[in-house]
């Protein structure tokens, strides 16, 4: 195994908790796999200044974003690191970041990210001291950290017992209610038989929440709110937990109607001491994972703060417990008292908007307490400074349940980080999406005085990041973070579905400003670029014919719908760099005129700047092209689109293929309509119905996996089974037919 780069490796004094060979003929050496970075350094004197981190790739995420915020903290703290990574990340910006970078196997995380025995070659080779797992399954992995102990590295993160106790669900609340930590009702047993499980199901009474006993992340999670649908849920519950967990074990709860996912950052030392940072409101899901959080949580009283955090350092000093940790619990809004819901035994992926409101690093402390240190501050001196968001960025079409999405960065332009504003990244422009893991591609942490500002700042980031390439959240957080109900801190778990038609309000027509800037965009990238001293006539002149008339030219343009309206925009230029334009729409509108409009085009940065009426307009208009292979049709994505970034939203218009191309490449759209599709690249977990059979609208037929998540794709009409052309395990491109199904 050789490594991507190296440097030379330096001789590091042994970590305070290392057990293993002496400093002089050991180096030095940290393996981390996630970050974000921090705010402040810690008063505490440090130990690890001759540390050397290895920063494994983060698991959790899929991507380098946590593991490029481990790689910033070592870098402030003077360690050096090393980065694993798989075939697909070779390029990957935590690789490109790190000092050392070592490939460990293909693409499926089973076989790079999560091979312990890979990683500890890499410690071995690179005299890694240490290892920090980011937040992937590896950090709240106990038998990881016990060979991690055994092999003499120091594991960041708490002892192999407190990981056993509080990864099990089940044994975690045993533990809580003996320390007198309340405990939301439920079957947290061994029995695992289905029909006794259905049976405490009946008992607690519908709703009930599945969760896996060694979950996380929202996985091996399902609500069921009537016996009929509990069998259904809990087997797909169980298959996603032994994929995720390697064990399908689950327990039952209760649901709560109205709850709020409220959290508390804890941290433990060596010398028994336990502090909290606060608290975290993450109530703001989708598929039970988090989309936006923010410190401290709103509409809290500071007597049921104070006991938030006294029962989360309860909870930390039942086990022991070292490092970083959070303690989550269930808000129930409607009788304002919670629950211990679990415990993570790792930094979290909101850990900033906690950073940002102390104005403490986390990586740090975690790395001081790894290294032997008392905890940097006391209880009475850990500060609470103003109040946090942070948004995730993920590749996925909310408008199409959030189904995640993959491709390239084809256009990547973030906002200016300042001292109010982070952007937690692990992806740059060119880079990929991959299927293989979570679509997280970046966090926008936001700071201000008080919870107004810090939403007017989130705000504004949202409004200047651009993705072109593939599908993302970025709108409708943008959408999400207005809403007046989100905006007065009214949230609940179930806001998305309680606030829905506000949050995906109907898709408007493209405005006429924006139809005649994409017509310029269009008409200026078609001239041709020259050198001053070559400029000639047949150049530089506007668009004529011979004749001496000048050409008009007429731009169709449709919206990003299959049933969209086609729009027509006749640019004529007028010298000078100048145009009129008319922009003619739907037969019942009068076309819009824009007279003498100066327009300019930097092709570098993709920004046309205007002047349509008196107000002179600045636009990012970026060409999305589809791949070579795709025959012209009249779905959206076989057609050019430009992705039009306009006063503070995102407009797609599509290019329409002309009828002769239409007519050689066929219309697809008909033939998509026989069968059931892929809606992106997946792996086929389970199909479950045969040629001939006989299926009902809603019927599960095709049960897939993409970036972790499932999803199950159901029959959209009576009918049979004529053909089925995809198997168990097998790896579907977007748009394959994977079962015909025949009207009876």
């Amino acid at each position: 195994m050789q490594p991507s780069k190296r440097t030379t490796v330096n001789s590091f004094r042994q970590l305070a908790r290392a057990a293993a060979a002496p400093a002089k003929s050991r180096p030095a050496t940290v393996a981390v796999a996630s970050i974000s970075a921090g705010s402040s350094s810690s008063p505490t004197p440090s130990l690890i200044g001759g540390w050397k981190a290895v920063p494994a790739r983060s698991y959790a995420t899929g991507g380098g974003e946590i593991a490029c915020r481990v790689i910033k903290t070592a870098k402030r703290l003077g360690i050096k690191t090393v980065a694993v990574h798989s075939d697909v990340d070779k390029d990957s910006l935590h690789v490109k970041m790190a000092d050392e970078a070592f490939c460990i196997g293909p693409a499926p995380s089973t076989d790079s990210y999560l091979r312990v025995d890979k990683i500890l070659e890499v410690c071995k080779l690179s005299g890694a001291q240490a290892v920090h797992p980011g937040y992937g399954f590896l950090s709240e992995n106990s038998k990881f950290a016990a060979q991690l102990t055994k092999e003499g590295i120091v594991f960041i993160g708490p002892p192999v017992q407190a990981i056993i106790s509080m990864g099990s669900k089940s044994e975690s609340k045993n533990i809580m209610t003996a320390a007198g930590v309340p405990c939301v009702p439920g079957y947290h047993g061994t029995n695992q038989d289905p029909a006794h499980l259905l049976a405490c199901a009946e008992e607690i009474t519908f709703p009930v929440l599945i969760k896996a006993v060694m979950g996380g992340g929202g996985k091996g999670m399902r609500t069921v709110h009537a016996k009929d649908d509990f069998m259904e849920a809990l087997e797909s519950a169980k298959r996603e937990a032994m994929k995720a967990f390697g064990d399908e074990r689950v327990l039952v709860e209760k649901y709560i109607v109205r709850p709020r996912h409220v959290e508390v950052q804890v941290f433990g030392d060596q010398f028994g001491d336990v502090v909290s940072l606060w608290e975290r409101d993450c109530s703001v899901q989708r598929r039970h994972q988090k989309i936006i959080e923010e410190a401290p949580a709103p509409g809290i009283s500071e007597e049921t703060r104070a006991d938030l955090g006294a029962k989360a350092v309860a909870a930390a000093k039942a086990v022991k417990y070292e490092g970083a940790g959070t303690v989550e619990f269930i808000y129930d809004n409607d009788t304002s008292r919670f629950y211990f819901m679990e415990m993570n035994t790792r930094l979290q992926v909101e850990h900033p908007v906690t950073e940002m409101i102390t104005q403490q690093d986390l990586v740090q402390w975690q790395l001081e307490i790894a290294s032997g240190n008392p905890l940097p501050l006391k209880q009475e001196e850990i500060p609470r400074v103003g109040h946090a968001f942070e948004a995730r960025i993920y590749a996925e079409n909310p408008r199409n349940n959030f189904q995640p999405d993959v491709g390239p960065l084809l256009f990547l332009s973030t906002p200016e980080p300042s001292s109010n504003l982070r952007i937690e990244e692990g992806f740059k422009q060119g880079s990929k999406i991959e299927v293989f893991y979570d679509p997280l591609i970046a966090k926008v942490v936001a700071h201000g005085r008080d919870r107004t500002e810090a939403l007017r700042v989130l705000r504004k980031a949202l409004e200047d990041y651009k993705v072109v390439g593939l599908s993302t959240n970025v709108q409708f957080l943008h959408t999400l973070a207005g809403n007046p109900d989100f905006v007065s801190g009214d949230v609940e778990t179930s806001f998305i579905n309680k606030h829905f038609d506000a949050l995906f309000p109907p898709i408007l027509a493209p405005s006429p400003e924006t139809l005649a800037q994409a017509a310029l965009f269009i008409t200026l990238r078609s001239l041709p670029v020259f050198d001053a001293p070559l400029a000639s006539p047949w150049v530089t002149l506007t668009s004529r014919r011979f004749g001496s008339d000048v050409a008009r030219r007429a731009i169709e343009l449709k919206g990003d719908d299959v049933e969209s309206s086609a729009f027509k925009v006749h640019v004529m230029p007028v010298g000078n760099g100048r145009y009129d334009i008319e922009v003619e729409g739907a037969s019942e509108v009068p076309p819009v005129q824009y007279r003498n409009v100066q327009a300019s085009l930097d092709r570098s940065t993709s920004a046309l700047s205007s002047t349509l009426t008196t107000e002179k307009l600045s636009t990012t208009i970026v060409s999305q092209v589809p791949p070579a292979d795709v025959l012209p049709s009249n779905e959206p994505n076989t057609s050019e689109r430009l992705h039009i970034f306009h006063r503070g939203a995102k407009t797609t218009l599509v290019i329409p293929p002309p009828k002769w191309a239409l007519s050689l490449g066929g219309d697809l759209l008909s033939a998509a309509k026989k069968g059931i599709r892929a809606p992106m690249p997946s792996v086929v977990v389970d199909v479950k119905v045969n040629v001939g059979d006989m299926v009902k609208k809603g019927q599960a037929i095709v049960v897939l996996e993409s970036m972790k998540t499932e999803t199950v794709l159901r029959a959209e009409k009576d009918g049979r089974i004529m053909s089925i052309a995809c198997k168990n395990g097998e790896m579907v491109a977007e748009g394959k037919e994977l079962v015909e199904i025949a009207d009876v």
